[in-house]
């Protein structure tokens, strides 16, 4: 199947669900708006999807005190149904549908995949709690959503390894939603949305396909640029001082670099026809 096929299965889904979305969207977004949709595509296409997943050592390592998972952005060197799901997702009626659970217009998917693709996590793996970086590759326009669609099947929530957020802060407790097979999670950034990937507890894969939607405005008005900011998690005091030196460092660079120091090799490199 290509992805306009795809994309074909994912815009019925949604419409489906597009009322009852569009509910529970409204009643989080005063703190951190989000929705999940399950069975979004046929199982047998789901379960094809995580066969051809790359194993880790087909893609990059990133393991430090912020993070440590396996991410994969050069997709040509991966399966090409890989590709045409994670680009199903960009199609513009997806897109339009998503603006319009969400009460928003005007929004751009990142052909870049600028911190987008596809990651994998492995027992004790983990990704601390954070705000994704305020803008695109380009810093013209704004982030504004995350989807995450996750295809490890028989997923368990005791697996660990589930998206976190953190509405009221690292002080009390964060809404957990499972990295459930087939299942999308869509959750809006923004200066407050602080969210993270809790450690895989078991012997099992976390396969996510992730993509980011962009717009020219943020979605709060009192929204300022910022870098890619991490958090220790509660029980990690020394760490989570760490991580915030290590956050102002980087604003600090920023405010004198507008695009950083080097190139941000978190990006699709096509090449050129």
């Amino acid at each position: 199947m290509n992805r306009k096929q795809l994309a074909d299965i994912i815009l019925n889904r949604l419409l489906e669900e597009k009322e009852t979305l569009s509910n529970f969207f409204e009643h989080s977004k005063t703190q951190i708006g989000y929705f999940f949709i399950d069975d979004v595509l046929p199982e047998d296409l789901v379960y094809q999807l995580n066969e051809v997943f790359p194993l880790s050592e087909e893609m990059v390592l990133k393991k430090s005190l912020r993070e440590d998972k396996f991410i994969g952005v050069q997709m040509n060197n991966y399966n090409p149904l890989l590709e045409e799901v994670l680009y199903a997702f960009q199609d513009e009626r997806i897109v339009k549908v998503i603006g319009e659970i969400i009460k928003v217009s005007g929004l751009f998917p990142d052909e870049n995949l600028y911190a987008g693709g596809i990651s994998l996590m492995q027992q004790n793996q983990f990704l601390n709690p954070h705000l994704d970086n305020s803008h695109d590759k380009d810093r013209e326009r704004w982030r504004v959503l995350n989807l995450l669609y996750y295809i490890s099947p028989n997923w368990k929530l005791e697996n660990g390894g589930n998206l976190e957020l953190w509405p009221n802060g690292l002080a009390n407790s964060p809404i957990t939603i499972e990295s459930k097979f087939n299942r999308l999670a869509v959750m809006a950034t923004h200066n407050a949305s602080l969210h993270s990937v809790s450690p895989v507890k078991e012997n099992v894969l976390r396969k996510c396909i992730s993509n980011y939607y962009f717009s020219n405005e943020p979605l709060r008005k009192e929204d300022t640029f910022h870098v890619t900011s991490f958090r220790g998690r509660p029980e990690n005091k020394f760490t989570d001082v760490l991580l915030q030196v290590d956050t102002f460092l980087r604003m600090g660079i920023r405010k004198i670099f507008k695009k950083g120091i080097k190139e941000n090799p978190h990006v699709y490199k096509k090449s050129k026809k």
